[in-house]
């Protein structure tokens, strides 16, 4: 279960808060999902194996770490739709361990067509493009465990 807390008022008032900073927020207070929304803009940020311990207290070497890339990839593009992974399991690209991947970045896809298989107790879950466009990035390698609203593709909305 996430970890919610409040971050400390910002001081200078009204501007915006960058994604590198959202994801320097995270790291510090040992949340394993924000998301903040100002202006119209939304910024989602979600850890893998974040700690589940009481938040540790903020290391400086952490403040000029790299924003994961679907972060950086999502915040880069907001026209992208994510394609977000309906329950906790294992992402598979293809059906079978010797199949050809279900889609590639660069692919069309229509909607309802399927982009991958989460492994869920011992079941295959088929995951459908919620819209038709082009696949512009596939956020997670295969054969790797995802969270319950982790953002697994961005689409090009066609």
């Amino acid at each position: 279960m996430a970890r919610r807390s409040r971050p400390p008022e910002r001081a200078g008032g009204g501007e915006p808060l960058s994604v590198e900073q959202a994801v320097e927020l995270a790291v510090r207070y040992g949340l394993a999902e924000l998301e903040v929304e100002q202006a119209g803009t939304r910024i989602r940020v979600v850890r893998e194996h974040a700690p589940a311990a009481a938040a540790p207290a903020p290391r400086p070497e952490l403040a000029g770490a790299p924003a994961p890339a679907q972060v950086v990839a999502a915040a880069a593009a907001p026209h992208l739709v994510p394609v977000e992974a309906p329950m906790v399991g294992t992402f598979y690209r293809a059906p079978g361990p010797d199949a050809a991947p279900f889609v590639l970045e660069g692919d069309v896809v229509k909607e309802g067509q399927v982009l991958c298989i989460i492994e869920a107790m011992k079941l295959m879950n088929e995951i459908e493009a919620k819209a038709a466009g082009r696949v512009a990035k596939i956020l997670v390698e295969n054969a790797q465990p995802v969270e319950y609203g982790q953002p697994l593709f961005l689409l090009e909305p066609r």
